[in-house]
């Protein structure tokens, strides 16, 4: 009986193997190498990693929890499609909470939150938004740093759970703003980030959370005009 390569592995070695899968099966998805809708299948995966169905299915789990596979009754795993009701749910509860903690931060933040702010954008703006060797949507250095200047604006509320929520929310909206973006290449990222650096740092809270909201409504719309065939539309 062929074993595979976790069958008689240590608890500690499972873990191992499953965090492997995971984040080997993340980046997959994050990159594009799976279209919207795509299944996950266990067994296939299994295979292509050379480990058992229980290290795949632990890692499926963890994927799942962030939003981005879907766990289908009687269907198993699969991407989520661009037509999702959750995209648009989440831009909305994006919409709703992030323009108010930004108008805390403005009002509260010191002069150390504003430098940090100028720093969080210059280093998104001076970061590649693409690498060819990481596939046709943004590359994890870009992503991180526009994670950071998002969360950055928002710091100066001091207020931990509202940043918790909106670290949930972001973790949730990743991948249909990767998929967004790739669907509106005519977009101006910078612009729209160097604009809504400049409003918050002078302090115009009304003009921030303005451009903040169209942020949000410009990138939830990247998807509303989508197909149906499985794949994102080219540039």
């Amino acid at each position: 009986m062929t074993q595979t390569a976790d069958s008689s592995a240590a608890p500690d070695g499972k873990q191992m193997l499953s965090e492997r899968v995971y984040v080997l099966l993340r980046d997959a998805i994050m990159r594009g190498a799976y279209a919207p809708g795509t299944p996950l299948k266990p067994q296939e995966l299994a295979k292509e990693h050379q480990v058992s169905l229980a290290v795949v299915r632990e890692a499926l789990v963890r994927v799942v929890g962030e939003g981005l596979a879907d766990r289908l009754p009687n269907r198993g795993f699969a991407v989520p499609d661009f037509s999702d009701l959750r995209w648009q749910e989440i831009a909305e509860a994006r919409r709703t909470v992030e323009p108010l903690v930004l108008r805390m931060a403005i009002e509260r933040g010191d002069v150390d939150w504003e430098a940090r702010v100028r720093a969080a954008h210059h280093r998104l703006a001076r970061t590649p938004a693409f690498a060819p060797e990481e596939g046709e949507y943004f590359s994890a250095a870009w992503a991180e740093a526009h994670r950071v200047f998002h969360r950055t604006l928002l710091e100066g509320c001091g207020n931990t759970v509202l940043l918790g929520t909106f670290d949930r929310l972001w973790t949730a909206s990743e991948l249909a703003r990767r998929w967004s973006a790739h669907r509106t290449p005519e977009r101006d990222f910078l612009a729209e980030h160097r604009a809504l650096e400049e409003a918050t740092v002078a302090r115009d809270a009304d003009t921030a959370a303005d451009l903040l909201i169209r942020h949000l409504t410009l990138t939830a719309a990247g998807l509303t005009s989508c197909t149906h065939e499985g794949t994102p539309e080219g540039p």
